[in-house]
C-alpha cells in the first residue's frame, strides 16, 4: 500500500510540474520603456525632453542643459612699456579673443579696467590706467569692428594691485588690464568630467 501511495505522489507531482513547464523561446516580452540613452548624457529616453543638449553640458533630470548669465573676467596680459599706453601687435590675438566673445553674445558689453604699478604719483598713474583702457578699446573697436556702446574703459590706476611686493617683476604684473564681460545673454554650463583637465591642456 505504500508503495501505491509512493507512485501515486511521484505522479500527481510529475503531472504539476509539466504543467507549469513553458518554453521561454515561445514566449515574448515588450519592454513599456525606451531605456537607451542616444545622446550619452545620462539620461534615458524614456524621461529624456531635450536631446539637443551640449555634449558635457551640466543637466538636469530631463536631460536639458543648464545655463547661467555672463559674467566673464579675462585678464589681457599685455606688457606695456613704463609709463606708456602702447599696445604692441604681438599683443592683438588676445585681444581678438575678447572680439571674437563679445560676438558670440551680442548682447554683452565689456568693461575694460587698466591697472598700473605704483610707481608714479597717484594723479599720473590715473591718467595713464585710464589711457591703457582706452587703448584697448580702441583696438576692439577700430580692428575688430565691435560698436562702441558696447565698451566701457575704467582706469584705476595702482590702487588693485595683484602683487604686494615693490619688485621690478611685481610691478611688471601690476602693469595690466583686465576685460569684464556682462549680458543679458546665457551661456552652456559645462559640467566638469575627468577629461576637462585634457581639454583645457591641448
Amino acid at each position: 500500500m505504500k508503495t501505491i501511495t509512493f507512485f501515486l505522489g511521484v505522479t500527481l507531482l510529475a503531472g504539476c510540474s509539466m504543467r507549469d513547464t513553458v518554453n521561454i523561446d515561445e514566449m515574448t516580452t515588450t519592454q513599456a520603456y525606451d531605456l537607451s540613452d542616444k545622446d550619452s548624457d545620462g539620461v534615458i529616453e524614456a524621461r529624456e525632453r531635450c536631446n539637443d543638449t551640449a555634449q558635457g553640458a551640466g543637466i538636469d533630470n530631463y536631460g536639458c542643459g543648464k545655463i547661467k548669465a555672463i559674467n566673464e573676467r579675462k585678464e589681457i596680459n599685455i606688457l606695456f612699456p613704463n609709463n606708456s599706453a602702447y599696445i604692441a601687435p604681438e599683443y592683438y590675438p588676445q585681444i581678438e579673443e575678447v572680439a571674437i566673445f563679445l560676438r558670440q553674445y551680442p548682447t554683452t558689453k565689456v568693461t575694460i579696467e587698466g591697472h598700473t604699478s605704483r610707481t608714479g604719483t597717484d594723479e599720473r598713474n590715473a591718467v595713464l590706467s585710464q589711457e591703457r583702457a582706452n587703448a584697448v578699446t580702441a583696438v576692439l573697436a577700430e580692428r575688430f569692428s565691435i560698436d562702441r556702446s558696447r565698451l566701457t574703459a575704467i582706469g584705476y590706476g595702482s590702487s588693485r594691485p595683484v602683487v604686494l611686493e615693490q619688485t621690478p617683476d611685481a610691478e611688471i604684473r601690476n602693469r595690466r588690464v583686465v576685460a569684464e564681460v556682462t549680458g543679458d545673454d546665457t551661456t552652456t554650463d559645462m559640467k566638469w568630467t575627468i577629461y576637462s583637465v585634457d581639454d583645457n591642456t591641448q
